[in-house]
């Protein structure tokens, strides 16, 4: 039975910030499709995604820009069309997904990547590709063709470089901070280069807008369909504004992040409503071979536990 609470609030998100569909395609891919694997019918997917104000002409233009985007392939089975990951899109899935269900916030040890993009070695539109490919990435520009980021991993670093085919173009460093971890000058070259402010503002406002939603579920249970659209529009927009978080150092970030606390609440709702979230797209979707497969065990891992979560809730 429905939960009227709960569909208030998915009605009045929906009317006053309807989606884009390309984005909330990629969303319901990467955080509910993939993990069971196979290409799914095209028909069912539009009806799966029809609650959530996309008619059958928008999805079809949309998973056409996908696959062209190199996002999605197609598969033709008789008259019917089915839909998957490419490995590229799988891969990029990947890295941005274990940025949103982990907290990546280590203890810092001092250390940072530096990228060096000055210089002839690198033709100006690799350059420029480069220079997106780390600001997506969280790098903040020091100076003029110096990138630097102070927990980012090496082999990702190193990945980007490799991908970008610049690899043996430009110097990349790592190198350790001197002094104190938290001292007034590493928090003004943070304050120059990222601005936190803006990531602040984002995560406030997601609070601000699922935390009626967290209420509503805690006086009763969503539907399975109300259970989908409200993790579709949860994933979506958490993912919207981690992907816009540097992912710093709690050394160097405000006292009192509100990163924090908008993650605790994207884990609560999501352990509220991830089984009847499945329950719907498994009655949903099918694939070539018959019924969409159960969700690999690497799902129960999101969070820190989705069973713990279910638990805390």
């Amino acid at each position: 039975m429905a939960n009227r609470q709960i569909g208030q609030w998915i009605d009045r998100r929906l009317g006053e910030r309807p989606p884009r569909a390309n984005s909330l395609i990629i969303t319901i891919y990467g955080d509910m499709i993939a993990p069971h694997g196979g290409a799914v019918w095209l028909g069912g997917f539009i009806r799966l995604v029809e609650p959530l104000g996309l008619n059958a002409r928008l999805v079809r233009t949309s998973v056409f820009r996908l696959s062209r985007e190199k996002w999605l392939v197609s598969e033709q089975i008789g008259r019917r069309s089915f839909y998957s990951l490419t490995e590229t899109g799988r891969r990029r899935f990947e890295h941005a997904y274990r940025r949103i269900y982990e907290d990546a916030r280590n203890v810092w040890d001092g250390e940072w990547r530096i990228v060096l993009l000055t210089g002839d070695g690198v033709a100006a539109p690799a350059r420029d590709a480069l220079r997106k490919e780390l600001l997506w990435e969280g790098y903040g520009a020091i100076a003029p063709g110096v990138f630097a980021h102070p927990s980012a991993r090496t082999d990702e670093l190193m990945d980007m470089l490799q991908s970008a085919g610049v690899h043996d173009k430009v110097a990349a460093f790592q190198a350790r901070t001197l002094g104190a971890l938290s001292s007034k000058p590493l928090k003004d070259i943070v304050d120059q280069c990222w601005r936190l402010g803006e990531v602040a503002g984002a995560y406030q406002d997601f609070v601000e807008t699922f935390r009626p939603l967290a209420r509503a579920m805690r006086n009763g249970d969503a539907d399975a369909q109300q259970a989908f659209i409200a993790r579709t529009l949860l994933m979506h927009e958490f993912r919207r504004v981690q992907l816009r978080d540097p992912l710093l150092p709690r050394q160097l970030l405000p006292a009192e992040w509100p990163g924090d606390t908008a993650r605790a609440l994207c884990r609560e709702i999501y352990a509220a409503c991830w089984r009847g979230s499945e329950a719907h797209l498994m009655s949903a979707l099918e694939t070539a071979d018959g019924p969409l497969a159960p969700a690999d065990e690497s799902i129960q891992s999101r969070f820190a536990g989705l069973f713990a979560a279910e638990n805390a809730a």
